[in-house]
């Protein structure tokens, strides 16, 4: 189980990654969300992976479920779908007023926008 753990947030974490490095906003968004996630993963994975397991300790302290980091993996997935959505507010706002979905303002290929107005 650990293995697959791992090589899940090692798949989540490198396309996360380059999305994160391509040109267009939407793609650097939901590279951004990926990466979110991974970390999500990371933190969950952090407090042992145990099937069956009562989440408080009662007698004997072996086996048991930390409870602490599935609250902060919940309370990052709400703060990661808000900033989600403002990010997409964000590029929507960058696209109307550039007329452009690249990261920059500007397509590959064209004059760059601004500067000196010669």
């Amino acid at each position: 189980m650990e293995f697959l753990i791992a090589t899940a947030l090692g798949v989540i974490t490198t396309c996360g990654i380059y999305l994160t490095l391509r040109g267009r906003t939407f793609t650097v968004i939901l590279g951004l969300s990926l990466l979110g996630y991974a970390v999500n993963l990371f933190i969950f994975a952090m407090g042992r992976l145990a099937y069956n397991a009562p989440p408080i300790v009662t007698g004997s302290a072996s086996g048991y479920a930390d409870p602490l980091p599935q609250a902060l993996v919940l309370t990052a997935i709400v703060i990661g779908c808000g900033m989600t959505g403002y990010l997409i507010e964000l590029a929507i706002r960058a696209r109307h007023e550039t007329g452009s979905d690249h990261v920059d303002g500007n397509e590959p290929g064209e004059r760059e926008r601004g500067g000196s107005g010669s």
